[in-house]
């Protein structure tokens, strides 16, 4: 989670992942203390000053439709920068921004009211937060055209990903409880890439959805109870199944459901906007966790995830690809040699249907697999900032 898959033609019925978005009322109860520069007026790009300590907004207002704000790291520590809607539902998020370095993120703030703003240094806990006011009428977006059918090709095949992660989430799971450890370690890592491929999805939801089903073990807060696929991937590989074994695979199904009725639900909605941003967030997905092995640190599956956050990332560019061709298509060409390059790198540790595990990855192959997945980024980077309705 927090760490947190789009599409060629070819591959449009393949993969996905990205944060979304519904329409829903704002009140100011959601917002906790920051470390804001004070309540005016934002400009038209907002500046985010973010240190391992502060998160300073150059303005705290801004009005109905697509606000931009460009962060820079100048702490020691790995930022994310989030804006949330009420119940800490994701409007749009930026991880892994190193030291020193400055990103962009456009977000379709649909609805007047008071959203939150969040720094996070270390890319954990709650972060800096502050209020972000939005003033006028409510707007609709991505409701004709290019935008419109770039919008309901994504989510179609949410809906699909969510479906298919219903039923693989069931198989792992009765193999856990049937107690038949060696069916449950096969099926985990293929119920996972359908997860990965639309985890921001969950984020976009209330009631902390993604921490009850992929909450690292190093994530834990004190107190907080563990669930999801990394609890029950600890006893399938380090523990042996524990006592609440069952209970964990039964949350586990219950979790994956409400994810699925959610995405179906009549108000659910997406942007193009929040699509390209998506598909970026799935490679610092790649970037923060899956490179360093942290994701799968049990199963040593960690390639079938990153695989899963690319195909989803590739799909996310592939909806919003016809506005893209038709603002930029030089920067669609790149994009597309860039999956190509990331492709090949993967292909090079596939295992029959797999992969080969992740701890017998070296770490000059790591390097390797980095190298492209930073090209490609820095490309796919770009994408949201074009295609933005304007």
């Amino acid at each position: 989670m927090n760490r947190t898959t789009p599409f060629l033609a070819v591959t449009a019925a393949l993969v996905a992942g990205v944060a979304l978005t519904s329409c829903t009322a704002k009140d100011s109860s959601t917002s906790s203390s920051a470390s804001s520069s004070g309540d005016k007026a934002a400009p038209a790009e907002v500046t985010v000053a973010a240190t391992d300590t502060e998160c300073a907004l150059s303005g705290t207002e801004g009005a109905t439709g697509a606000n931009t704000f460009t962060i820079t790291n100048n702490g020691t520590k790995v930022q994310e920068f989030y804006v949330y809607d009420e119940g800490d539902r994701v409007m749009g998020e930026v991880e892994n921004i190193s030291p020193g370095l400055s990103r962009k993120l456009i977000v379709q703030l649909t609805e007047p009211g008071t959203y939150t703003t969040a720094c996070k240094p270390g890319m954990i806990g709650d972060g800096i937060r502050g209020d972000f006011k939005v003033t006028g009428d409510a707007v609709q977006i991505d409701t004709e055209g290019k935008f419109k059918e770039a919008a309901d090709s994504y989510k179609r095949y949410v809906n699909s990903q969510t479906e298919a992660l219903v039923t693989a989430t069931q198989v792992f799971t009765d193999a856990v409880k049937a107690g038949d450890v060696n069916a449950a370690k096969a099926q985990y890592p293929i119920a996972r890439t359908y997860y990965e491929r639309i985890e921001p999805v969950a984020e976009s939801f209330p009631d902390d959805l993604d921490p009850r089903i992929d909450l690292r073990e190093a994530d834990l807060e004190p107190g907080q109870k563990w669930t999801g696929f990394h609890a029950i991937e600890k006893q399938l590989w380090v523990t042996g199944l524990q006592p609440d074994a069952n209970a964990l695979a039964d949350q586990l199904v219950a979790d994956i459901k409400e994810l699925n009725d959610g995405v179906k639900a009549p108000d659910w909605t997406i942007d193009s906007t929040q699509i390209a941003g998506g598909a970026q967030g799935l490679l610092d997905e790649v970037a923060s966790s899956k490179i360093s092995g942290e994701e799968d640190i049990f199963s040593h599956t960690d390639l079938w995830d990153f695989q899963a956050n690319v195909d989803g990332s590739q799909t996310a560019v592939a909806s919003v690809r016809p506005i893209l061709d038709e603002r930029d298509a030089e920067l669609g060409k790149r994009v597309d040699q860039r999956f190509a390059d990331v492709e090949a790198a993967l292909a090079k540790f596939r295992q029959g249907d797999g992969f080969v595990l992740y701890d017998t990855v070296t770490e000059p192959q790591r390097k390797g697999l980095s190298d492209v997945v930073d090209a490609l980024s820095k490309e796919v980077s770009q994408v949201q900032g074009v295609i933005a309705p304007q």
